[in-house]
């Protein structure tokens, strides 16, 4: 019953105090749950951000229900969940009862400009741990590169493409990468 509780307030603090959405999230997320807590490991994490990431839904709230339920099964997987949704659905409730004045003051504004900028270096800084972290072969260093000359290019001259397009074009890469190997070296490989 403690690791419900456990689970419930620590992805409440997580959901309370993060601004930016599910990508901002990771780093608070893998900081609190690799490192601190050592519930799952760096390689789960970047499997579940991965899979969050390609499911319906939130990438945060399908992390943090693939934590609860490795720690608790269903019932964490419940209270994990509702964890990360109850702060942001009264935070955003409250707002959108003032929201015609919040946005008229002037602190407000500013402070939002402010999260702004720290939202882009938490992105950035679970970028950069992933990054880190993932074996590199010459493979995994050509699509993390192609995908980011993409994504400038796509930016630079203003296409219209959605980010899911590019997912769905590594995945076929990465998937035609190991069917090859796998038929050139034959069924025990893991990669």
């Amino acid at each position: 019953m403690f690791i419900l509780f456990e689970l419930f307030i620590t992805f409440a603090k997580i959901g309370m105090f993060t601004f930016g959405g599910g990508y901002a999230m990771i780093s608070l997320i893998e900081n609190t749950c690799v490192e601190n807590k050592k519930w799952i490991t760096h390689d789960e994490m970047m499997t579940i951000t991965v899979i969050a990431e390609s499911t319906p839904g939130p990438i945060a709230i399908n992390c943090a229900t693939y934590v609860g339920y490795k720690r608790g099964k269903l019932l964490g997987a419940i209270a994990a969940t509702i964890g990360m949704v109850v702060p942001s659905f009264f935070i955003i409730f409250f707002i959108s009862r003032i929201f015609d004045h919040f946005l008229e003051n002037i602190y407000v504004v500013n402070a939002l400009k402010g999260i702004k900028i720290a939202v882009g270096i938490l992105i950035v800084d679970a970028a950069i741990k992933m990054i880190q972290k993932m074996k590199k072969t010459a493979l995994q260093i050509g699509m993390v590169s192609l995908a980011v000359i993409s994504m400038i290019l796509i930016k630079y001259f203003a296409f219209n493409i959605s980010s899911m397009v590019l997912l769905m074009v590594f995945a076929i890469i990465g998937l035609s990468v190991f069917a090859i190997e796998n038929r050139i070296y034959g069924e025990d490989t893991k990669e």
